[in-house]
């Protein structure tokens, strides 16, 4: 999962990048690397309020970079996360039901929706089995 971010120089020199599919994300930096190392941390905060609110995460469409944007590339643990309460919206699915189907208790479902929190593979791929769906990974 790819966002692109937009970036332009702030009013006090520093960068600041704002992303069009995820209003809720801004970050800043003193320089790209600096302002790309932030925009992992502010990108998987603004995902927290759409899985938080029960909302589908918006999934970039790909697309090539023009001039002022850079790519934002996700851990592949938060790309699955995303990917998993995504589908459970499109089912209709509520986290009670995941963990009955799991049979889980609600903090570990919790946990394995949070984007931040370190979650086994196996543990991602048996609540996409829950969903009737399977978990592929692809090296591009």
């Amino acid at each position: 999962m790819e966002y692109v971010l937009q970036v332009a120089r702030d009013t006090n020199g520093s960068l600041l990048a704002t992303c069009r599919e995820v209003p809720e994300f801004a970050t800043v930096g003193d320089d790209e690397a600096e302002l790309l190392l932030n925009a992992v941390d502010a990108m998987e905060t603004a995902l927290e309020f759409y899985i938080n609110d029960r909302r589908a995460v918006p999934v970039p469409a790909p697309r090539r970079l023009k001039r002022g944007e850079e790519a934002l590339r996700l851990p592949a643990q938060v790309v699955a996360k995303v990917l998993l309460h995504n589908e459970m919206i499109a089912q209709g699915v509520r986290k009670s039901e995941l963990a009955r189907r799991l049979h889980m208790h609600m903090p570990q479902v919790d946990r394995l929706l949070n984007v931040r929190h370190s979650t086994r593979l196996e543990t991602i791929e048996e609540a996409a089995r829950a969903l009737g769906k399977q978990l592929t990974i692809n090296v591009g």
